[in-house]
């Protein structure tokens, strides 16, 4: 039989204590006490869950909730600027947690255990509100629920793929476009070559007459020709020959 060690799977993911706290349960015989232990599981590449148990003591509560969290875990979609596919908003109990995509540089603009599980799911750029509670154990319920609506990694994996198919094909065709347009430019210099081959090899030379180039006048409209009378003033000659 292949022996499983369950210590070198754990060693990948990491492991943060967000809370520890004191139960009293009340009965007819007298108050039980008892510790809550709240911690967050993940391996800072879209892993992560969150475990919540009790137990007598807190090592027993501690490794209740561990073993509850690596039993639960689920993947996060993850997209290339290490931020949120789109927005959303999700309800848990009294709380309310938006989340908002950021671009690369951002940071996580995020408070309390919001910011805890979105670095152990391995979140560098993302926005963040938290609305009418400060419960810890809530805000990261919440957080988790908001990251568990997104559509599995596979789906935006095979967008991707999709999109590059689509990008190689369209790169083809450009690239049979470019080589029919080569080809039929040899084609044509090979036809040119064959026909010049064909042609005669003596040159027959024709004089050219070149004719000289007559100015012609150019027309006048006679409508736009205005007409002048010219009147003669008599001379001295002609005033001797009157008298």
């Amino acid at each position: 039989m292949r022996s499983w060690n369950k210590d070198k799977v754990k060693k990948e993911f990491d492991e943060l204590l967000l809370e520890v706290r004191r139960v009293t349960r009340v009965t007819t015989g007298g108050r039980k006490m008892s510790f809550r232990a709240t911690i967050l599981v993940g391996n800072k590449k879209g892993k992560i869950w969150i475990g919540v148990s009790k137990g007598p003591d807190v090592q027993a509560a501690v490794s209740k909730a561990s073993r509850e969290a690596y039993k639960n875990m689920f993947l996060v979609p993850i997209t290339g600027n290490q931020t949120v596919p789109y927005p959303t908003t999700t309800k848990y109990k009294a709380c309310m947690i938006k989340l908002l995509p950021a671009t690369a540089g951002t940071g996580l603009k995020a408070w309390s255990s919001v910011r805890a599980v979105l670095e152990l799911a391995g979140f560098e750029n993302v926005l963040s509100k938290i609305m009418w509670s400060n419960n810890k154990l809530n805000n990261a319920m919440a957080t988790i629920r908001a990251l568990s609506t997104y559509k599995h990694a596979d789906y935006f994996n095979k967008r991707v793929v999709a999109k590059t198919k689509r990008e190689d094909s369209e790169e083809k065709s450009e690239d049979k476009k470019e080589t029919a347009t080569v080809v039929k430019e040899i084609q044509a210099k090979q036809e040119a070559l064959v026909a010049e081959t064909k042609t005669p090899s003596t040159e027959v030379l024709v004089e050219a007459k070149v004719e000289p180039v007559i100015k012609k006048p150019i027309g006048v409209d006679k409508s736009m020709v205005k007409k002048v009378t010219v009147v003669k003033k008599p001379t001295k000659e002609n005033k001797q020959t009157s008298k």
